[in-house]
């Protein structure tokens, strides 16, 4: 590599070609570095020059990395996990944890199993600082939208570390009526509560209209959760976790669990940075203390 690569190709241009890469525009590559997109414009433009290659194929939806841009992005993401490695180890004292962790859900499993967990972690390590995002879609851990990933999935994606946490169950549950006691429920004829059209494969709608061709739902939310908090509202029946259920006394579980929704619960990181301190710590945090 000739002098100019060399100067064209230091850890901080190296670190915005990693933004490119995450964010995908010029636009969101600036803010995630904390600079103006003129300057990643313009890195970009200096290092396709000295290198005499493209790093990303323009389009109108942004830039896409080409293989080398590919390469160059995940030499980055080694460089960014080894000085935040070293960062760590300056600012913390012995058996202290601090820092940002980013953790990505579903709003199902973020109030019923991530939160109770996360009281126990802040009493033991006060200065950690997390970020909780809670959405349908799984976070890309490869381009480290998050650092910790908790889903229910079938499948994991490939290229991250997954620990199984168990089995999340399901079952169709009901309004209880205050003071009184669980009676029986015709779920062929009663008001259903479904996720809308934005989960139109989702286990629930599949059972559903396999054992109950002819209900309708009366409601469709668009998650899980808001299926149950439907429920919890008197509105009608819905299929959720078990686990959202517990210790309620306004909800009456009206059917079996229902094996064809059993689906695995799994606590994911990226490869490159699970061993950083307070991931690492997060992780087996949430590993002991998340319980189905």
């Amino acid at each position: 590599m000739n002098a100019s690569m060399q100067s064209t190709l230091g850890a901080a241009e190296l670190a915005l070609l990693l933004a490119l890469v995450r964010g995908g525009n010029l636009a969101a590559a600036a803010q995630l570095a904390g600079v103006d997109g003129s300057t990643v414009f313009r890195t970009v433009q200096r290092a396709e020059k000295a290198l005499g290659q493209r790093l990303f194929e323009r389009s109108r939806s942004g830039y896409q990395p080409t293989e080398l841009g590919q390469r160059l992005a995940h030499h980055a993401e080694r460089i960014e996990a080894e000085l935040e490695a070293a960062r760590a180890e300056a600012r913390l004292d012995a058996g202290a944890v601090s820092g940002v962790v980013r953790i990505a859900t579903a709003d199902t499993l973020l109030k019923g199993l991530l939160m109770p967990a996360l009281k126990s972690l802040h009493e033991a390590h006060p200065g950690l600082r997390l970020d909780v995002t809670a959405r349908n879609e799984l976070a890309n851990l490869t381009q480290r939208e998050a650092d910790i990933a908790l889903r229910a999935t079938a499948k994991p994606p490939p290229h991250v570390v997954g620990r199984e946490l168990g089995t999340v169950r399901n079952a169709v549950f009901a309004p209880k009526p205050s003071g009184r006691r669980a009676k029986t429920v015709d779920l062929s004829a009663a008001a259903w509560i479904s996720v809308d059209d934005a989960m139109p494969d989702h286990p629930s709608v599949r059972w559903r209209r396999k054992h109950f061709p002819r209900s309708e739902p009366v409601l469709c939310v668009n998650s899980v959760q808001a299926v149950f908090d439907a429920v919890v509202a008197g509105l009608g029946v819905g299929l959720v976790p078990v686990f959202l259920a517990r210790g309620r006394s306004d909800v009456q579980q009206v059917s079996e669990t229902v094996p064809e929704c059993d689906v695995q619960l799994w606590l994911l990181t990226h490869p490159e940075s699970r061993h950083l301190r307070r991931i690492a710590t997060v992780a087996a945090h949430l590993a002991a203390h998340i319980a189905l």
